[in-house]
Order: C-alpha cells, then sequence, then structure tokens
C-alpha cells in the first residue's frame, strides 16, 4: 500500500540521495548539495510557498517523493502551460519521481501516480483536473502516466528541467470522477 505524508527537513538527507541517484538525475537535474536543497526544498516544507512536498512510502518505506500544487499558484508556468492547453480554474500538476534504483521498473510509477491523484481528489475538492506535462522523452514517465488511467491532450514546447532534452513534452490530464 502506498501512503503519503509531508516532506521534512530531516527527510533532506534521503531526498539528496534519491536526486543523486542516475535514474532521478537524469531528469530532475537537481542540485544536490545540502544548501541546494534547502533552498529549494525548504520554503515548501516550512509553508513558505504554496507547493506540497510529500514522501511516498510503500508498506511503510520511503520509496519516491511527489511534488503537487494549483497550477495558478505558479502563474508564469500557468502562462506556460495554457498555452497548450486550457486549464480550468484549480486544476493541479504534479510532480513526482522513485528514489529507490531496486523499485524501478516494477510497475510503481503507475500505482505511485493513481494513488496521488486521489489523494488529490480527497485533499483538494476544488481540484476538477490534474495536468501533467512530461518530457516527450521521458518515455518511462509519460508511459507510467498513461498506465495510471492520464490521457494525452496535448503537445507542445515547454522549458525543460534538464538542459540537455528538447522543449518537445506532452501533456497529460485526468479528471475529477
Amino acid at each position: 500500500m502506498i501512503t503519503w505524508r509531508r516532506l521534512t527537513e530531516d527527510d533532506f538527507p534521503l531526498l539528496i540521495s534519491w536526486l543523486e541517484q542516475p535514474h532521478v538525475a537524469r531528469w530532475w537535474n537537481h542540485e544536490t548539495s545540502v544548501e541546494a536543497v534547502r533552498r529549494d526544498f525548504g520554503p515548501a516544507v516550512r509553508g513558505e510557498e504554496p507547493s506540497e512536498e510529500l514522501l511516498a512510502h510503500l508498506d511503510g518505506t520511503p520509496m519516491g517523493l511527489l511534488q503537487r500544487c494549483r497550477l495558478a499558484d505558479y502563474p508564469e508556468y500557468l502562462l506556460e502551460v495554457a498555452a497548450l492547453v486550457d486549464v480550468p480554474a484549480g486544476a493541479m500538476t504534479i510532480d513526482y519521481l522513485i528514489g529507490e534504483p531496486q523499485l524501478v521498473g516494477r510497475g510503481l510509477g503507475p500505482r505511485m501516480i493513481r494513488s496521488a491523484v486521489q489523494a488529490i481528489w480527497d485533499v483538494h475538492p476544488g481540484a476538477p483536473c490534474v495536468l501533467v506535462p512530461v518530457s516527450a522523452a521521458n518515455r518511462a514517465s509519460w508511459r507510467a502516466l498513461e498506465k495510471a488511467g492520464m490521457r494525452r491532450v496535448a503537445e507542445g514546447e515547454l522549458e525543460p528541467d534538464n538542459p540537455v532534452d528538447g522543449r518537445a513534452h506532452y501533456l497529460y490530464r485526468v479528471d475529477r470522477p
């Protein structure tokens, strides 16, 4: 069973170890110094910014990270996404990773995404849908979204997380049941 809890500063060493894993580093392209992780994740952990940082646990053991937020809380990003597809008021987005290398390729990505979407329906009753942009080059990620029941609704150019990737992205959507 996948469960969720808020990320804390005590989790930063674990998060750093995940961000350093080659399968994560390739797509997240994140600095892994303590200072960088504090700078980039600390404000959300302390409630100073609206994104929610959650640890995913598989049978009680940490397995991954989920970031979720309302697109409207990040106006520049909203404009970028809205150039590709209509974004309903209250729409949310997620970003995710499975940190433990031994858990990759075992079908947990779609399970984690389904669980994350259900948690959004439970915790954010005003969210009409979840929209997820993903690099067109990240086949494993967009396949996980499809296996989780999301549908591709647009293709277009967005700023990549990793500069080595092109701007080509797919946009996936699931609507509140």
